[in-house]
């Protein structure tokens, strides 16, 4: 196995820094809309969908601490689990690739025929994909270290599920440092829960922070952002009434919202996260959730790749 008595570097390693380099930069974005205005709220988006057209928002904000700490410890292979759909090993795999890593993907079910788009962009980038059953998928989630994974070999590096772990907060803390205005209110869509966790370690005790489920049945998020946080924390709470019928689900009345959404702004939205998310805090604006004049930021967390193969 790895040492566990390397300490990671205040410094990234630097293909890390050489990599981050060539990313864009993530702005916010003042939304001008007119429903807004009626209600008396300000809307800003925080691109991270700019970073990269790949590794974008959250994807890289929890891989990087990551990273950096299996290449301190001189891994050459990343493991890591997901769906068919995975931006987490989407993003995993064309990084590997990047940096001359080999990546191991652990796939939930049958290997489906034909290949998701985004299954076929994994293999293309050289990962490995294993496909277990779901009751075995279960068991996976368990493992949460880097080298919990039973059978690990040395030189591999196990990364849980969506890369949530306490060094996924880091990166996330990083995102919280780059917002420049005032705001009431932090909003982001959650799968695992872990970019939720980092928000609400890093932002000011003033500021709430608002996390949108894209799964259905995801009352265990409580417990597992919880279970990552740190210290006595403000206002934070999850909504459940935003998932359209469960992970990666579209209905004509998200479609149309998004459609109409990226006429008036120009923002490309995603059907899996970010759709959701924009839809949820508009239909709360509109009962009156949210006090006059209200200053909300939304979290764009990328993963536009998953709009392929909806209409």
């Amino acid at each position: 196995m790895l040492s566990t008595n390397q300490v990671t570097p205040q410094l990234i390693h630097p293909e890390l820094i050489k990599l981050e380099k060539s990313f864009g930069k993530s702005v916010l974005n003042k939304i001008d809309d007119p429903f807004l205005e009626n209600h008396q709220i300000k809307l800003w988006i925080k691109r991270d969908d700019l970073l990269h057209p790949i590794i974008s928002g959250n994807k890289w904000r929890k891989l990087k601490y990551n990273l950096d700490h299996a290449l301190s410890l001189g891994a050459d292979t990343l493991i890591s689990m997901g769906g068919t759909y995975s931006n987490h090993l989407h993003a995993l795999a064309y990084t590997g690739k990047m940096l001359g890593l080999k990546t191991i993907g652990i796939i939930r079910g049958e290997r489906p025929e034909p290949l998701s788009p985004t299954l076929l962009d994994m293999e293309s980038w050289g990962m490995e994909l294993r496909y277990i059953s779901r009751s075995e998928y279960r068991q996976y989630r368990s493992y949460k270290h880097w080298h919990d994974l039973p059978g690990i070999k040395p030189k591999q590096y196990w990364l849980p599920e969506g890369g949530a772990n306490k060094l996924a907060l880091k990166g996330i803390a990083e995102l919280v440092s780059e917002i420049d205005i005032k705001y009431d209110s932090l909003s982001v869509a959650c799968g695992t829960g872990a970019t939720l966790a980092g928000l609400i370690n890093a932002v000011p005790k003033q500021q709430s922070v608002l996390g949108f489920a894209a799964l259905k049945k995801a009352s265990f998020l409580t417990s597992d952002v919880q279970s990552l946080l740190s210290g006595e924390f403000h206002h934070w709470e999850i909504f459940h009434d935003y998932h359209f019928g469960g992970f990666a689900k579209l209905k004509p009345e998200l479609a149309l919202f998004m459609s109409q959404f990226e006429q008036i702004t120009s923002i490309p939205l995603e059907t899996v996260y970010t759709g959701k998310m924009l839809y949820g805090i508009y239909d709360l604006i509109a009962k009156g959730h949210f006090g006059l004049g209200e200053r909300i930021i939304a979290l764009h967390t990328g993963g536009l790749h998953g709009k392929r193969g909806y209409p």
